[in-house]
């Protein structure tokens, strides 16, 4: 009996009017229906789970404290066997993944759901920005670094100091991502954009102007897992969970390690290609944090899908977009598609879809393997997964 753990299901919700969730929806009722629709894509009911992992912003302080808790009540799970409610930003449902991998390896759960839900957008509301002066934080908030978007800047200001990266070279990555999104009906934002549009947009935060910068939307998604052994049984077929791994380094930007280099994603990934057995050359497709260009540049470079400093040559010209020769971010990303706050868990869906050749006008060619990354903080955690069509 193969207890090797897979994905059998995945939703994202349904939004409006650029990125606002559908009337009437709430925080809950987001996660309840892409539970439903993940599910219902592998041919399983509620009553079918029995592991629960779940982190977000909402309804803290109160019961959103113990998310874990407040779902199984409200989707009536029956005593389930696995719960996690981590939450290292971003990264979370990527490490979630991880974690369900293993508890169904080692029998702690058959069947593991993975939902987020997030309303940051209707209710004007961008908690994760709201970091208090204190701790680690003490020391750049007072002086005045808005958050997040001030760090990732400081980040883009370093890298291009050490290796020569470019506004435009930024600019290349935020076009190519909108080219995706332009063929997912989904996308908040599909209208065109040049390198241009993007050099003159805006400045938020030198050298990040406004399109270097991940939406604020609703929006919310679900993932289910399960053992290959129960697959065999289901509506999908199932996508292969190689490899995955984890890390954190720092709270303040003032304190990551080295800021032209994303470390954390390096470590993390490190651990999901030995686990998986696989190289950098190996891998198909990208699904990358984007919640800023900088974030995607750095992370190609940290796992090894290019070499320190040659994330500039990588992504000229298209060559990760529509027709390019390395498709990352094929969903339009959270740059373009949708950013409801923690985004890591979309990395996952659109992964998957991928790999099932579910993908519609933005299906790329020959996707077998497929690497998600997700970041969290302020370049501050990192998440890696490795998943297949192929088991092993």
């Amino acid at each position: 009996m193969s207890r090797s753990p897979v994905i059998v299901g995945v939703a994202d919700a349904p939004t409006h009017e650029r990125g606002r969730a559908l009337p009437g929806a709430t925080v809950l009722s987001i996660q309840r229906d892409a539970a439903r629709g993940a599910l219902a894509q592998a041919g399983l009911r509620m009553r079918d789970v029995d592991g629960l992992a779940v982190a977000g912003m909402w309804g803290m302080p109160g019961p959103g404290a113990m998310q874990p808790v407040l779902l199984t009540e409200y989707l009536g799970l029956e005593w389930p066997r696995y719960l996690d409610g981590t939450n290292i930003g971003g990264a979370a449902f990527v490490l979630h993944a991880g974690r369900a991998a293993e508890a169904i390896r080692s029998g702690q759960a058959e069947t593991v759901l993975i939902v987020y839900g997030s309303l940051q957008k209707s209710q004007a509301a961008r908690a994760l920005g709201g970091r208090p002066a204190m701790f680690s934080n003490q020391w750049d908030i007072p002086a005045g670094l808005p958050l997040p978007v001030g760090a990732y800047a400081m980040a883009a200001q370093r890298h291009a100091h050490v290796y020569g990266s470019t506004r435009e070279t930024l600019a290349e990555i935020a076009v190519a991502t909108r080219a995706w999104a332009a063929l997912n009906p989904a996308a908040a934002f599909r209208e065109p954009m040049t390198v241009d549009d993007v050099l003159d947009a805006r400045m938020i935060a030198s050298p990040l102007g406004r399109y270097d910068c991940c939406l604020v939307t609703d929006g919310g998604g679900a993932v289910v897992m399960t053992t290959e052994e129960r697959a065999r049984d289901l509506r999908t077929p199932p996508v292969h969970v190689l490899g995955h791994g984890a890390s954190a380094s720092h709270t303040s930007i003032a304190h990551m390690p080295d800021m032209a280099k994303l470390e954390v994603a390096e470590h993390s990934s490190r651990q999901a290609y030995a686990m998986a057995g696989r190289r950098p050359a190996e891998i198909d497709l990208a699904m990358l944090y984007d919640s800023f260009t900088i974030t995607v540049l750095m992370t190609l470079e940290a796992l090894g899908l290019c070499g320190y400093g040659e994330g500039k040559e990588f992504v000229r010209g298209g060559r990760t977009g529509p027709g390019g020769a390395f498709p990352v971010n094929t969903n339009g990303g959270g740059l373009s598609y949708c950013h409801p706050g923690m985004y890591g868990l979309f990395t996952i869906i659109e992964a998957c879809r991928q790999l099932w050749g579910l993908a519609g006008e933005r299906q790329a060619e020959g996707v077998r393997t497929a690497i998600c990354h997700g970041t969290g903080g302020v370049l501050s955690s990192g998440a890696t997964l490795i998943l297949s069509t192929e088991n092993g």
